[in-house]
């Protein structure tokens, strides 16, 4: 089977990391090794290229593949490349894997093949969630370091100016006056320094959200490695099982590996959405106001919200309540922003209710109500639900990022933060009023 230009590309990426952190740290030997590595990797590729289903040139890759990770971590000088070094490893064992398990047995690899496809797309989402997440370390780092040495140069820049000014104070006594007007310039000088050395305080606090990240996106990633593990012994039990001819054995396994592997699916998916709740909430909206009915889009999105739920549980239901102030014209909004808060607002309604549905009380009919109001010089978004409510010993902290109500892997934490930013970028505010046991009500006042 020829090469596929996509491992050629990770073993570019390797090589290119690996020989970079060599020339950086001045190792001379495994530079010339990298650089040596980086031009074999072309040779390979272009060798099957031109035999094509080369099988030797295959066992011969995956031989370099091998050495190329395992031959660096054993060496003392590398390794602060070792967690580097470390996220190609899975790549390198499934397609090692996915080969020899097409040698030995091609019958149960064209069974199976769509499943190693998806360990080695999974190797791929590993290799680049690692890779961007270490590129994003070496950046804070980076940043970290530029913001230590200007703190220096600013104590630095004090402490010679503290000593001028003293200095000048002793010399020029007599000069009252004009001493206090220099003074009073270099406290003001002081004074904005000051300031500035706060603002740099408030920036450190960025630093909770990037551990907030690192937190969530890791327990998906846990998982997908671990099943990853587990799915790879499996299948060297299923091997000697089929070698054995116990085939029921082996089936028993493989219902296993299709388990695991809908296991590593579904993390796989939670850490994609994680990923897209990060960039939504990190993006700025570049979106253009425009006159919108917000009568017709909040019936719109409680619809929307409402079949979404459905299609997902088929048994649910619940009274849809509106109230549309039929004074209201159009307002200017960016109406996929606004869109996007009040699904987000409806999706957790539907969700408190369904959830205080499965308690089975007695006489409970799961209901919820959206109104809009024209108030004055403003216009208010109200949805409402008789669901579990939010309690009060988390309210301060229900629009802050990643922080959810929700049971762990059903919410990112992220939508009412992000909902929050939307309204508070349009002039307007989100208010929450809540009873626990009783239900919640969200208001969104925007400026008319």
């Amino acid at each position: 089977m020829a090469l596929e230009i996509a491992p050629l590309v990770v073993s570019l990426v390797y090589t290119a990391r690996f020989r970079k952190f060599t020339r950086i740290n001045k190792l001379l030997h495994w530079e010339k090794l990298a650089k040596n590595a980086l031009f074999l990797s072309v040779f390979l590729f272009a060798v099957n290229v031109i035999f094509q289903d080369g099988e030797m040139l295959k066992w011969i890759w995956h031989l370099f593949l091998v050495a190329l990770v395992v031959v660096p971590l054993q060496q003392r000088e590398l390794r602060p490349l070792r967690m580097f070094i470390v996220a190609f490893i899975p790549f390198v064992v499934v397609g090692l894997l996915s080969d020899l398990t097409e040698a030995i047995s091609s019958g149960f690899f064209n069974a199976n093949e769509s499943y190693f496809k998806n360990a080695i797309g999974l190797t791929y989402i590993w290799l680049v969630a690692i890779l961007y997440s270490q590129n994003r370390q070496n950046k804070a780092a980076e940043k970290e370091r530029i913001r230590r040495m200007q703190e220096d140069e600013l104590n630095r820049a004090i402490a010679i100016r503290k000593v001028e000014l003293e200095a000048l104070v002793t010399e020029r006594t007599a000069e009252l006056t004009k001493q206090k007007e220099e003074l009073e310039l270099t406290l003001e000088e002081l004074r904005a320094t000051q300031s500035q050395l706060i603002q740099s305080e408030k920036m450190a606090s960025l630093g909770e959200l990037t551990a907030g990240i690192a937190h969530e996106i890791q327990n998906p990633l846990n998982f997908v490695n671990n099943f990853s593990e587990i799915n790879t012994e499996l299948i060297t039990e299923m091997e000697e099982e089929i070698d054995k001819g116990n085939l029921e054995e082996a089936k028993k396994i493989a219902r296993d590996i299709l388990e695991n592997q809908q296991k590593i699916n579904q993390h796989g998916k939670r850490a994609d959405s994680i990923v897209k709740g990060m960039l939504q909430h990190s993006r700025s909206s570049s979106g253009v106001k425009e006159l919108t009915d917000i009568n017709k889009l909040a019936d719109e999105f409680l619809r929307l919200a409402y079949h979404g739920l459905r299609a997902k549980d088929k048994s649910f239901n619940a009274s849809l309540k509106t109230d549309f102030d039929s004074r209201l014209g159009k307002i200017s909004i960016v109406s996929e922003e606004i869109g996007r808060v009040i699904l987000n607002l409806l999706n957790n309604a539907f969700y408190s209710v369904s959830e205080r549905k499965k308690l089975k009380m007695e006489g409970y009919e799961p209901f919820v109500t959206i109104v809009t109001r024209l108030v004055d010089d403003h216009v208010e978004i109200q949805v409402s639900d008789n669901g579990n409510g939010i309690p009060q010993k988390v309210m301060d902290k229900i629009f802050q990022p990643f922080f959810t109500t929700k049971p762990a892997g059903q919410g990112t934490g992220l939508g009412l933060s992000l909902s929050y930013d939307i309204i508070k970028a349009h002039g307007g505010e989100l208010r929450v009023e809540t009873k626990e046991g009783e239900g919640t009500e969200f208001t969104i006042v925007l400026p008319c």
